[in-house]
């Protein structure tokens, strides 16, 4: 499969993550839902990485590598971790568009940070999803 579809695939989990979040996290500390979360998402890593045998990849990674991965995992911990939060003080008709500003963070961390190309096109396609988020507010 092309990396499109993979893409179109995590943009539907997400919406399910919104959906499901929002109802399970009802009447449950926001940070004990994350947490729930974080195990039942780091048991279904796991489990595929190693039922695809990917385990044997470990011993090869670099230090760098373990370094950036574990620098993500803290930034996706935190980001679960105000996600739930939100969606436990406002709709997630409302939460979820403004998370997606991350859209517009992301790549204007990926031109400063690590050089990749910025387009007009690209600009104004973002320029109009960070106007649109913001729509969902009024």
């Amino acid at each position: 499969m092309t990396w499109w579809i993979y893409a179109l695939a995590s943009a539907g989990f997400a919406a399910l993550t919104a959906i499901l979040g929002k109802v399970g996290v009802e009447g449950v500390p926001s940070t004990l839902a994350t947490a729930l979360r974080t195990v039942v998402v780091l048991v279904f890593a796991w489990t595929i990485a190693l039922a695809r045998g990917e385990g044997a990849a470990l011993p090869t990674l670099s230090r760098r590598t373990l370094l950036f991965l574990a620098l993500s995992g803290v930034a996706t911990g935190l980001s679960w971790l105000a996600y739930f939060r939100a969606l436990q003080l406002a709709p997630a008709s409302r939460v979820a568009p403004i998370d997606k500003l991350s859209l517009a963070l992301t790549l204007v961390l990926a031109w400063g940070l690590l050089g990749e190309p910025m387009s007009w096109k690209l600009v104004v396609g973002v320029g109009l999803m960070v106007c649109g988020a913001l729509l969902t507010l009024g």
